[in-house]
């Protein structure tokens, strides 16, 4: 899923301890929450501090908050309206633009080309350059908790959905070329987690039944690993997150144990290797899986955890991520209760994780509004300024232009079928791409004024 988003309905236990949704950016260098009162922003660049980067009462009830990369936009989607998605530019506290639904919406994703909107049974693709819809996926099963995936690499915008309600099939989609690429048979049962690595060659998932994920290869749908979680019990998935470098896959239940997997080939020895005991055993076990039932060999090739960490709760909502900070590999825990657990992750020898820190987030003070960058000097026209100006423009198949080095320039345009090509830069404020304030509806096409 993308793993990475959590949210709970209203009432219960999560409303009553102030957190509806919790989520990580696309490159685990932030957090957002969502609260009964609106929203807040973290910073992820210190183990022993938590930085506040923004609080927003703006909108009560906020059940989707999604933060693109370390910019400044930010997607929210309220109880209130749950079929509207709203879009910020939270820095210079403005409308983006609103879109609003046939039905509630259930889940966001976004990366640097493209913006997902997933409703019970269709999926809105748009641009994010200017928010214009581009294509609306309307034969999809149902899809009552809006299960989807996007890649972050926006040069392999694939995405990924369930393709059956009733068994683990995944319909990969190519969102730049808006074609459907492949459907994989992933497991027997309904799926409960999809997720992309960073650079969109890889896809993994885990069914309902959350006792083995599988990774598949992107676009070809090749099965490429298979884990096992455990064998003893059912369990419910929260969430299923590749490492960024690609080399670690970690997954967290319902249950008090978070399981981190070892992307290593099974194939990976070489005849060099000297003679061991365990190793003649592997390539004994490995030569009898020939001659066995498919059902005993696929468990006999399963990997198992390289590392686990046991938290001290289980029954909660949460999602985990693995992330870069200070240099060293943590495991992070979001729990639905408003805590965040900081975890020491040996990507040598694995084993247990140490806790090292724990972080209220409903507790926070707050601190500077920006700590992730450098505050840079206004340019002129930059986004924030194309931001600001009344929308009194109308949408056109052409915008203002945007510089990677200085947001729009006067008087150039941008081609419409130019959006999509070369790299897109959003760490900062300057370099937004130009989205023209908008008010719309979707129900099938496109309504802007």
């Amino acid at each position: 899923m993308e793993a990475e988003a959590a949210e709970a309905p209203p009432g219960g236990a999560e409303a009553e301890a102030g957190l509806s949704c919790f989520s990580f950016n696309q490159d685990r260098t932030s957090l957002a929450i969502g609260t009964k009162t609106g929203y807040r922003l973290f910073s992820l660049s210190s183990v022993e501090q938590l930085d506040q980067v923004h609080e927003s009462s703006e909108i009560p009830d906020v059940y989707i908050v999604e933060r693109l990369f370390s910019s400044s936009l930010v997607v929210v989607v309220s109880h209130t309206k749950p079929r509207q998605m709203n879009v910020y530019h939270f820095k210079k506290g403005t409308e983006i633009c609103n879109y609003s639904y046939s039905s509630n919406i259930l889940s966001i994703r976004l990366n640097r080309q493209r913006l997902l909107v997933c409703l019970e049974e269709s999926i809105y693709i748009h641009n994010i350059k200017d928010m214009k819809l581009l294509k609306t996926i309307l034969d999809i099963p149902i899809n009552p908790t809006g299960l989807c995936a996007l890649s972050i690499n926006h040069s392999n915008s694939y995405l990924a959905y369930p393709g059956s309600l009733t068994t683990g099939e995944i319909v990969l989609y190519d969102g730049n070329t808006l074609k459907t690429v492949c459907t994989i048979p992933a497991h027997d049962g309904p799926l409960a987690a999809i997720t992309f690595n960073s650079v969109g060659s890889k896809l993994a998932s885990a069914s309902e039944k959350g006792t083995v994920i599988r990774v598949f290869s992107v676009p070809e749908g090749q099965k490429l690993f298979e884990f096992r979680r455990g064998m003893k019990r059912y369990v419910n998935i929260n969430s299923l997150v590749f490492s960024m470098d690609s080399q670690f896959l970690c997954a967290s239940s319902n249950t008090e144990t978070v399981h981190i997997f070892k992307l290593d080939s099974l194939t990976s020895s070489s005849p060099e290797e000297p003679s061991t005991w365990t190793g003649y055993m592997g390539k004994m076990f490995m030569a009898a899986t020939n001659y066995l039932p498919s059902q005993v060999s696929d468990m006999m090739n399963q990997d198992r955890a390289f590392a686990t960490v046991r938290l001290n709760f289980s029954g909660q909502k949460n999602i985990c991520t693995l992330s870069t900070i200070q240099k060293l590999p943590r495991l992070l825990v979001i729990s639905s209760d408003g805590r965040l657990y900081i975890y020491n992750l040996d990507p040598q020898d694995g084993g247990e994780c140490i806790l090292i820190k724990t972080h209220s987030l409903l507790d926070s003070g707050k601190t500077e509004e920006n700590k992730e960058n450098d505050l840079r000097p206004s340019l002129p026209q930059s986004y924030a300024a194309t931001v600001a100006r009344p929308g009194t423009t109308s949408l056109s198949s052409t915008v203002p232009g945007y510089s990677e080095d200085g947001g729009a320039l006067r008087g150039e345009v941008i081609p419409e079928h130019e959006f999509a090509t070369g790299p897109v830069c959003l760490d900062d404020e300057n370099e937004f791409p130009p989205i023209i304030l908008c008010r719309g509806s979707q129900k099938g096409k496109t309504k802007q004024s």
